[in-house]
């Protein structure tokens, strides 16, 4: 079980978004690969950045922001935004990156997908992103008639790594996750699930660590962090507490 800390970028800088509306932006850290230095001495294993700029224009817009994230940290570093093409995959997995996270060319060209998870295994994820339960594209700009788990299952079997859940209707505004439709989307296809959108507190957490959310590879959390509403340290604690019981079944 791994709590993902999110880095969100537009223009250069860590920003949280609420709703989706990049009109309403809060700037946490000007210097993204210095917050990406804090969680990873919080204790964090993993980090979760979207290029926000890039979502919209279709192509990585904060570049220089993500390579400097990835020299400063250790940590596995999975990347979504903008990413829409094989070359663009290519040249991303060789900076650095642990995975790419797909989301609109999932919608647009899922042949893309397959083939790029047959070219590199066990490094790309689909994000699917939701809005009064169909699929938005575009940096959530443009609805789909497309439903989550229909969209989910066109890529059983095809070797994608995981696949992160955003609820849009909870993004960003403390609300916290829409368990419901992600363990419905868990229950529904035999590829790791992630939760996103709306992690609020440590009952997030602790919701997480049920028996029946243990096939969910983790969640991510962002604003929760930023507002100081989690404690990293005690849900740290209680993820390895979790783990530390789970191998001792």
């Amino acid at each position: 079980m791994i709590l993902f800390p999110a880095i969100d970028l537009k223009d250069g800088e860590c920003v949280r978004l609420k709703l989706g509306d990049m009109q309403q932006a809060t700037v946490y850290n000007p210097d993204p690969a210095a917050q990406a230095k804090a969680f990873e001495d919080q204790g964090f294993e993993c980090l979760h950045v979207v290029d926000l700029n890039g979502a919209f224009a279709g192509q990585s817009v904060n570049g220089a922001a993500v390579d400097a994230i990835l020299k400063t940290t250790k940590n596995p570093v999975q990347l979504g935004g903008g990413i829409r093409t094989l070359d663009h995959i290519e040249t991303w997995l060789g900076k650095g990156l642990t995975r790419v996270i797909l989301g609109t060319v999932a919608v647009r060209d899922p042949a893309l997908v397959i083939e790029a998870c047959k070219l590199f295994p066990g490094r790309v994820a689909v994000g699917i992103d939701a809005k009064g339960g169909k699929v938005a594209v575009e940096g959530w700009a443009e609805a789909s008639e497309l439903g989550v788990i229909e969209l989910a299952r066109r890529f059983e079997g095809a070797g994608v790594a995981a696949i992160i859940y955003t609820d849009i209707d909870r993004d960003g505004i403390l609300s916290g996750i829409n368990w419901e439709s992600t363990l419905s989307l868990a229950e529904a296809v035999s590829i790791p699930v992630i939760a996103s959108g709306g992690f609020a507190s440590l009952d997030d957490v602790k919701r997480l660590l049920k028996p029946d959310a243990r096939k969910l590879e983790g969640a991510i959390s962002g604003r929760a962090l930023y507002d100081g509403r989690v404690d990293p340290a005690e849900a740290l604690a209680l993820i390895a507490a979790a783990r530390k019981e789970e191998r001792a079944l």
